[in-house]
């Protein structure tokens, strides 16, 4: 039995039923902004793209944490 997803991951399945595009999309818009500060990229996803703040911080965090 495969373990439940946890984490900024478990937001991924709404996000792409009520925004419309792949999590791939999401990052890569994330990874090709100016912007490199989490708090500034989640007001930037809420702002430019409609995005409720809970799913913004996910993809950000989820982000950004490749990085590392």
């Amino acid at each position: 039995m495969a373990e439940p997803v946890k984490g900024p991951a478990s937001y991924f399945p709404s996000i792409e039923k009520k925004y419309g595009r792949p999590i791939a999309e999401w990052k890569d818009l994330i990874r090709s902004s100016p912007l490199a500060r989490h708090m500034e990229l989640v007001a930037w996803l809420k702002t430019e793209h409609g995005l409720g703040h809970g799913h913004a911080n996910a993809l950000v965090a989820h982000t950004l944490a490749e990085r590392a």
